[in-house]
């Protein structure tokens, strides 16, 4: 499903006479050991992944908290990632290496929403990456708190 909404976005591009999608639109660019190089996603591709919904606490909200996205390794497995680590950058340039291991291991969720409502740039958004530590006590442990990047905007897979 990425790959087509991939070409249909290339495709806009090309035939609207724009060299690239407006600046605004993009918010995941995935680079590094990957099928085609790099690949930039607007909202409308994020969407096009399966989506699923978990429900947990964070070190950042009170309570429990449902959030939806797509799961990480769905989107490795879309983009023919051939590397052992990502590394997570946010928009204030926060980055963390991630092990792949952890998107198989357990369902991480890049969410776009928090409790039905869209996450923007001025909270935790566009895009957070999410553990589901409420399922595991492993996931308590204050090394997997650093991996939940939020205003995540680039993966790099070495």
């Amino acid at each position: 499903m990425l790959k087509r909404a991939i070409a249909a976005i290339t495709c806009w591009l090309f035939f609207t006479g724009n060299a690239m999608a407006d600046e605004s639109d993009r918010i995941l660019e995935i680079t590094g050991l990957i099928t085609d190089g790099s690949v930039t996603l607007d909202l409308r591709a994020v969407h096009d992944l399966p989506i699923t919904t978990i429900e947990t606490s964070t070190v950042v909200t009170d309570g429990i908290h449902s959030f939806t996205g797509f799961l990480m390794r769905d989107l490795l497995e879309e983009v023919q990632s051939t590397g052992e680590t990502v590394t997570a950058i946010a928009l204030n340039y926060y980055a963390v290496d991630i092990p792949i291991t952890d998107f198989y291991d357990y369902d991480v969720v890049v969410a776009y929403e928090m409790d039905g409502e869209t996450l923007t740039r001025d909270g935790k958004g566009p895009l957070w990456i999410v553990y589901p530590r409420d399922d595991y006590q492993a996931l308590q442990d204050i090394r997997f708190d650093y991996r939940w990047v939020w205003q995540l905007y680039q993966i790099d897979i070495k």
